[in-house]
């Protein structure tokens, strides 16, 4: 955007307007006039700069922020998740918009985005002999606005072996701090958005921890210091455990139902069953003791009962500490999980299901969380910021003995305008899309994944 060309314009019509003018009596005149007018253009166009500049630097702010929060990711191209959005910035973050006054009508916007990946998995003896794979990762729809006071929030993606709603609600701003939504909307736990940085989320994603959504209707109250969220669930993404279609097809994990003894880990479960009737809260409290130094701790919390065709089977719970702190250019998230499903069978394992496949976590858990994030701004051709992070997670304290997971993600994303990249190195062991499942026992296994995301 420049207005360079509005200027010569106005000096070439100043210029005609000069000619025009005739006899020796008013050129000294036409030239202290032109002269005081060069000068007003001159300051005219440096305050038009200097507004370029300040716009400029907004995009680049906002360019960082849409590319990188964990915004995690996880793509699925043979079994992958999508942070996205891990982490891709705030975008449908579960909180009321205080962008514009809430009796604004926006209209509604289309956005969306598209990723593709390389990754190379020692795990994987083919991918390992052609020196890695490059893939589709997903191609995906956003709708956003508000028409008569009504707000629509929705996500479609669409992935080679499936296509998945991962939100759509619709919600009213009661004010600039108060919201509902109704729908499909993200469950309120942990840290938000995200309860990590890169592409794959942390192990919490793969429990239905984090980025989880599910049919209901959700209370947001965020002020400045305070955000309380409250919420009931009837039934988790999919619909119920009788409902129609593929109920792997889904974005968020869920519990799909309940493994018998000597069940395959990747197998139909025998017993399908799913979550109904959950009651979630989640309170943060954010303290400002300097200028450039934000802390969030909060306290969530989870329950329900579980289902299956014709009955109540159990009930579970699940409970988290979470801490978000902003000082300066870095992050520091840290998070407490415990969850538990009690059924009437006793059982030690359940089948969750997501990206069309089944697998198979332990009824009870514990998970802890530490992850560090440096934001670097840089100007180095369409390069605009780094993000520098290692996101680590250990899930341990599992039902039925079984062994303990852990994932350490080492990486940067590149923010260059709207194109977002992660590049990952993954050391995990029993940690699903890097050669393990939560209720496997394993090896060490790693994987290097370069996600690239154009948003628009």
């Amino acid at each position: 955007m420049t207005f360079k060309p509005l200027a010569a314009v106005t000096l070439a019509a100043l210029a005609g307007a000069g000619l025009a003018a005739s006899g020796p009596a008013c050129a000294q005149t036409d030239t202290d006039a032109s002269s005081s007018m060069q000068q007003q253009i001159k300051a005219m166009q440096a305050q038009i700069d200097a507004l370029q500049a300040q716009l400029d630097a907004l995009k680049r702010k906002q360019a960082t922020a849409d590319g990188g929060s964990g915004q995690q990711v996880a793509s699925t191209s043979e079994q992958d998740t999508d942070d996205d959005d891990a982490n891709v910035a705030a975008k449908d973050v579960a909180k009321a918009d205080t962008s514009t006054s809430h009796t604004q009508d926006t209209g509604i916007t289309l956005g969306g985005a598209v990723r593709f990946q390389y990754s190379y998995e020692d795990y994987d003896e083919g991918n390992e002999r052609r020196i890695g794979d490059q893939d589709f990762d997903i191609f995906r729809l956003d709708l956003h606005g508000k028409v008569h006071g009504i707000i629509l929030d929705a996500q479609w993606r669409w992935f080679q072996y499936m296509s998945a709603i991962q939100h759509a609600w619709v919600g009213y701003d009661f004010d600039d701090q108060q919201q509902l939504q109704i729908g499909l909307t993200r469950i309120p736990f942990g840290n938000q958005p995200y309860n990590s940085h890169n592409y794959f989320f942390s192990s919490n994603y793969y429990l239905g921890l984090e980025d989880t959504h599910a049919m209901g209707a959700e209370y947001v109250y965020d002020g400045k210091q305070w955000n309380v969220q409250l919420a009931f669930f009837k039934n988790d993404s999919t619909g119920g455990v009788d409902a129609a279609g593929n109920r792997t097809h889904t974005y968020s994990y869920n519990v799909l139902g309940v493994r018998a003894p000597g069940e395959g880990i990747y197998a139909a479960p025998s017993h399908p069953a799913g979550a109904v009737d959950t009651s979630a809260v989640r309170v943060a409290r954010t303290f400002t003791p300097a200028s450039d130094v934000s802390v969030e701790v909060g306290v969530s919390g989870l329950y329900g009962g579980l289902d299956d065709a014709s009955s109540r089977i159990g009930h579970y719970y699940a409970a988290a500490l979470h801490a978000n702190v902003d000082v300066g250019p870095w992050n520091f998230q840290t998070q407490w999980s415990r969850y538990d499903y009690t059924t009437d069978s006793h059982a030690t394992r359940l089948a969750v299901g997501a990206y069309a496949f089944y697998d198979t976590i332990a009824a009870r858990a514990d998970s802890y969380t530490l992850n560090v994030r440096y934001h670097l701004p840089v100007s180095w051709g369409p390069i605009q910021g780094l993000d520098f992070y290692n996101d680590y997670s250990l899930v341990t304290n599992k039902s039925g003995m079984l062994p303990s997971t852990f994932m350490n993600v080492l990486g940067v994303g590149v923010s260059a305008g709207d194109l977002y990249t992660y590049f990952d190195f993954v050391t995990a062991r029993n940690q699903p899309f890097i050669g393990g499942s939560m209720a496997g026992d394993g090896e060490v296994e790693h994987r290097l994944n370069i996600n690239f995301g154009f948003y628009f």
